[in-house]
């Protein structure tokens, strides 16, 4: 099972909810799935190594929502993803763009329960 949250800390007092997504094996290997989680577009991504991420499907840089639609790589060890409309970089795991570090996009907890994927909604 693969747990990646944003903020342990502040998540930890929270009653998380999670909703299914998908099989794990709908995902394919670098190659984004959009889903709706409690309102929120949420861009989901397996990569080669079999990691999950979730994070905005928004693109603050256009306001569309087209993340999932995104180049799936890495720069150094970061796993990132570029925006299809103006190919900023963003990392996986912290939401950070590498080519502007003040502008984010949100990051989501994402585990695997029996072959599922599951994004929380909290």
């Amino acid at each position: 099972m693969t747990i990646i949250q944003q903020n342990p800390a502040t998540r930890s007092s929270i009653r998380e909810a999670w909703v299914p997504i998908c099989a794990y094996t709908d995902l394919l290997p670098e190659r984004g799935a959009a889903a709706l989680v409690a309102g929120h577009q949420v861009a989901v991504f397996r990569t080669f190594d079999g990691r999950l991420f979730a994070v905005g499907n928004r693109d603050p840089f256009s306001g569309a929502y087209v993340i999932s639609r995104g180049i799936v790589g890495t720069r150094g060890e970061e796993p990132v993803v570029a925006a299809p409309m103006h190919k900023q970089p963003f990392s996986l795991v912290t939401g950070v763009c590498l080519d502007d570090p003040a502008t984010a996009i949100p990051t989501y907890p994402i585990r695997v329960v029996n072959g599922t994927v599951e994004v929380s909604a909290a």
